[in-house]
Parts: C-alpha cells; structure tokens; sequence
C-alpha cells in the first residue's frame, strides 16, 4: 500500500487528509540561538508553534509539509516536540536551501577537493530519507532544493543533480523554490530531464508568484505539479490574482497539477512579530482554509476539485510504494 514517511512514522498516504505542501515550522539560525540574539526561548515558542499547528487543525488543515532543510535552521527533533503537542501529521525534507553557492561543509568534501572521498550530497540525502536525520528514527518524505535569480550556478547544479540522484535512488518526490518572475521552473524541469526524473515526482515551488498562464501550463504539461503555495504574500502578488490563477487553470483542467499552500511557519527570527503583522497579516497555516477556499467555491470551483488539490494531489506526489 502506498505510503508516507512522518514525523511519527510511516502512514498509508491516502490517510493524510488536507495537506499544505510547501510550509514551515520553525526558521531559526542556530547561531543567533545560541548566542540568545532573537527572541526564542525554547519555554514559551515552543507553545506558541504547537498553538499555531493547533489552529489549523482547528481550521480544518491534517497534514502539514514542513521544507524546512539545511540552510534554512532546521531543528527535526524541536519540530517532533512541537507537533507531538497536536494533531497535525508533519512530514519533513532533506535537501539545501542556497541561492548561489553551497555551505562550506559539502564544497570542501568530495572529488578534486582537500578533503576528497567521493561526492557528499546525493548520499547525506539518501541517508536522511533511508535512515533518518540527526540521529534519530524520522525520515525526510521530500527532496528540497532551489533554484532563484541567479539560476543554474555551478553549485546550484551540483545540488539539483545530487537531488535527482537521490531521488532515483529512493523514489521520493522533490520539492523546489524557484524564482517565477524569471522562469526558474523551466530550467529545473531541464536539469531533471537530463538525469532520468520523472517530473510527475516533482513540485515546481512558488508557481503560485506568477499570473503566465503560459508558464504555468508548460510546466504542468511536461508532467510537475505546481506550487500555488505563496497565499498569504500578499505584497508579492494579492491574494486575487493567485485566486484567478487557480481558478483559470481548474477552468482549464488542471486541477490534478494543483497544491494550494502558504510558505508560512509558526515562528521565524527574520521578523519580529509586528513586522511580520504588518508585512504579511494573512500568512498563516489556516488562511487557505479560513479565506481561500471559500472564495474559490464561490468562483465556480467545485468541492471535487478542491478536495483533488488538498487531498488527493498531495496524497499522489507523496506516496512512496515500499518502506525502508
């Protein structure tokens, strides 16, 4: 039966019920943690992430995909003890989050570099999704990488190869940020072509920043899933235009290509709270559920449709057949 890696284990996928694809728990630099720069204490935000988790349950969400990776403060274990306060299933990634250059750690590891020994990225990610991360038993379900404005460096290259690797070799899906105002999917959909991915696996990330009807039905038509996943970045494009996006490509007969999700988290130390209020006042895990999708009923877009992109579509990009 197909199944699911979570925080918890491995559940059948058809369990997981409405799924946000593309969210965050926690983001918070390890460095500005210890030397207590922020504002986290782990006594009273560890609560108030749970509360968070709690209110979208509440809200009606039951599983929510945290691509919290490496480059970005991942803490697995934290996030276990927070969702181990509610009723969400959590699903966590492998993968690195970087614009331009990898971190250190894996550039001075592997072939032709001082520290040689063979190549260091496709077998951390194998390891994450095969064994399970930091020590302990939980094991990423997605593959995480990106590509932004400064496209396919050599590095970034490195990475979506590893990626893709890793990917063929466990059969775990991959999940990406792209830059949309510059196309990236498009050369990520390349990439993956050229080492063997079935791009029916992949999820082209932030689909959801552009209006190019063009673009879009590009992607889903070479096979990927798209990202609609930025609803509540209203500053970056407002909320009606992401609605008539998703609107017009159900009216054209993509839903099955579809994930609705945020980009939120629970807490994160690159805002401070009123900042974060007044910059991004509906970017929470239960604004799809609360404001969205009954404005997208009202539109004409049918319940079917939007269980297909909640429910069904998650469940499919996410399913593996055989646990390790």
């Amino acid at each position: 039966m197909p199944f699911v890696e979570t925080i918890s284990g491995p559940v059948s996928a058809g369990s997981l019920g409405v799924t946000l694809t593309h969210e965050h728990i926690v983001l918070l630099d390890a460095e500005v943690e210890i030397n207590r720069l922020g504002r986290w204490r782990d006594e009273t935000e560890m609560h108030a992430a749970s509360r968070s988790l709690a209110d979208a349950k509440a809200a009606g969400v039951d599983t929510i995909v945290d691509l919290t990776v490496i480059g970005m403060g991942r803490n697995v274990p934290r996030v276990a003890r927070i969702a181990a306060d509610t009723d969400v299933t959590v699903i966590v990634a492998t993968g690195i989050y970087t614009f331009d250059v990898m971190p250190k750690f894996f550039s001075t590891r592997g072939p032709g570099t001082a520290n040689g020994g063979p190549e260091p990225i496709e077998a951390f990610f194998v390891r994450e999704i095969t064994e399970g991360i930091a020590g302990t038993s939980i094991k990423a379900a997605v593959i995480k990488c990106t590509t932004d404005q400064a496209g396919i460096t050599d590095d970034i290259a490195k990475i979506l190869r590893a990626a893709a690797r890793a990917h063929r070799r466990t059969g775990v899906p991959i999940s990406t940020h792209t830059d949309a105002a510059s196309y990236r999917g498009r050369d990520q959909q390349q990439l993956f072509r050229t080492e063997g991915v079935d791009l029916s696996r992949v999820i082209i990330g932030h689909c959801g920043d552009s209006t190019d009807l063009d673009y879009l039905t590009e992607l889903a038509d070479a096979g990927s899933y798209l990202g609609m996943d930025r609803f509540g970045y209203d500053q970056r494009l407002p909320v009606g235009q992401r609605i008539d996006t998703v609107v017009e490509l159900v009216r054209r007969g993509y839903a099955g290509r579809l994930l609705l999700s945020h980009d939120a988290t629970c807490y994160s130390d690159n805002l401070e709270p009123a900042t974060r209020l007044r910059l991004w006042p509906n970017c929470s895990h239960s604004y799809i559920s609360q404001r969205v999708l009954p404005v997208l009923l009202e539109r004409g877009v049918s319940q079917a449709d939007i269980n297909q992109m909640m429910i069904r579509n998650p469940a499919t990009v996410l399913a593996r057949g055989q646990p390790y």
